[in-house]
């Protein structure tokens, strides 16, 4: 049975977009690193400010990569095996992780920072000027 639209109201016009971003973000249902996201800043003229935290014990900052392209923001990091040990017991893995996370249209990334094992990346989205337009209406005859 196909499946309808999200968006398929005669109402809703050039939401595709907006439907493929909401499909993107369900991809990513991998548990691993858990995070959280807060609001910081609450002062009501202050801008939109959020701050996503992902627990990365055991990564660098060498081992982490933070990307944002086309609205989504993507969080990565690869650990090197090393060789050169000898473990009679491993139940720490090197493991690699990517995480995504889908950007509504002005929010930044302000900056990032690492410590103690958690990684913390900030956004910020200013209020946009408004806009009213004024359509002109041509007449015939």
């Amino acid at each position: 049975m196909p499946r309808a639209p999200l968006f398929s109201s005669p109402l809703l016009l050039g939401f595709e977009d907006i439907e493929r971003l909401l499909e993107r973000a369900s991809k990513n249902a991998e548990g691993y690193p858990p995070y959280n996201i807060e609001r910081i800043g609450t002062a009501e003229d202050d801008p939109v400010r959020l701050r996503i935290t992902l627990a990365v014990a055991g990564f660098g900052d060498n081992e982490i990569e933070v990307t944002v392209e086309d609205n989504e923001l993507t969080v990565s990091g690869r650990q090197a095996d090393d060789s050169d040990r000898d473990y009679l017991h491993r139940g720490i893995a090197a493991r690699q992780f990517q995480r995504k996370f889908v950007l509504a249209d002005g929010m930044e990334v302000a900056g990032a920072e690492l410590k103690d094992g958690l990684l913390s990346i900030d956004l910020v989205r200013l209020e946009p000027q408004r806009k009213v337009k004024r359509i002109p209406i041509a007449s015939s005859g």
